[in-house]
């Protein structure tokens, strides 16, 4: 019986032309997976960036001004970008407006001012280092809702976390527990990430997920930036506008950084890799600031630093077992 070559057989021109295809895309496939990892190494270092340069910025740049400018100018950015988005959206931008200014008060505006107060009294590394609770909080938030059970390894990593926030807030000392010494820095970072929980809640909501990513972020931080501008006016009249180079350098940073490019990236990693891997990289965030706070700020990491991210890191991996993360991304939502 006579061998015929099949449709591999590389003399084959159609074959020989798939196999071409074929190959150039695996290539480019895997290109594209390297090129979303290296985006997602940098995420962290963008998202960061808001704490350090709101540390740094104590002095500079009163709180409310600094948030009202990072989200005013973000608002600049973004709103180009979404416009199409909101046009078509619009009924439902105007069915879910509470739902909207429930985010924008949150997120932008406590997690905004609120936190650049606290950070005048407190560390970046504080900081980094108790945000890493948010998700933990969230679940414990969903199961207080009765949106979602909770097994007993869960709860126990609640409270592992939350011990581990302690740790940070009372700098490991036993006799400060006791007499409730607290920094009032610390409570206002507590005080953001307990909002940007909330703020995560209300943003799973079906509707405001239908929403173009861009389209929703510019209506945010638009009124965002509206609630903040009293406030920031108020400042402006006591304290006169920034003034120094290097107060608008730290407005810049974070408005482009901390808002525009670490939300992007973000987004872009959502898409490429799935929403579960792209938020582990977030757990990086703590590492890059106490790294960047050493290095530009001088801050120092202690040993209840060590102890309190060792368990904020357990809790948070006992909380999150077995939920499901990489669920598809729909077109609408990107």
């Amino acid at each position: 019986m006579d061998y015929l070559p099949g449709p591999c057989y590389r003399g084959d021109p159609v074959a020989s032309g798939n196999l071409s295809r074929m190959a150039e895309h695996s290539v480019d496939e895997t290109t594209s997976t390297a090129k979303a990892y290296v985006l997602l190494c940098l995420m962290p270092l963008f998202f960061s960036s808001n704490i350090l340069i709101g540390r740094a910025a104590a002095d500079l740049v009163p709180p409310f001004s600094l948030a009202f400018w990072r989200w005013a100018i973000a608002f600049a950015i973004l709103l180009p970008i979404g416009w199409s988005g909101i046009l078509a959206h619009r009924d439902i931008l105007r069915s879910e407006i509470r739902a909207l200014l429930s985010m924008a008060f949150l997120g932008m505006w406590i997690c905004g001012a609120v936190v650049y107060i606290g950070l005048q009294d407190t560390t970046a590394t504080n900081a980094a280092l108790i945000y890493t609770a948010s998700p933990v909080l969230i679940i414990l938030f969903e199961w207080l809702r009765g949106n979602q059970p909770l097994s007993g390894v869960q709860l126990a990593g609640i409270a592992t976390a939350l011990a581990g926030v302690l740790a940070i807030i009372f700098k490991g000392e036993v006799t400060a527990m006791a007499s409730l010494s607290l920094n009032p820095g610390d409570l206002w970072i507590a005080f953001g990430a307990f909002s940007w929980s909330i703020y995560s809640i209300v943003s799973r909501r079906p509707a405001i997920r239908s929403l173009p990513t861009m389209s929703l972020m510019a209506v945010v931080t638009g009124l965002g930036a509206l609630m903040l501008t009293p406030f920031a006016a108020w400042e402006t009249i006591e304290q006169g506008m920034p003034s120094e180079p290097r107060a608008w350098a730290s407005i810049l940073g974070v408005a482009f950084f901390a808002s525009v490019l670490a939300f992007t990236a973000y987004q872009k990693g959502v898409k490429l890799v799935g929403p579960g891997r792209t938020s582990l990289f977030l757990y990086l965030n703590p590492v890059y600031a106490a790294v960047l706070a050493a290095v530009f700020l001088g801050e120092r990491v202690h040993g209840y630093h060590l102890a309190g991210a060792v368990l904020i890191f357990a809790g948070v991996a006992l909380a999150t077992r077995g939920q499901a993360a990489n669920r598809p991304v729909t077109a609408r939502e990107r």
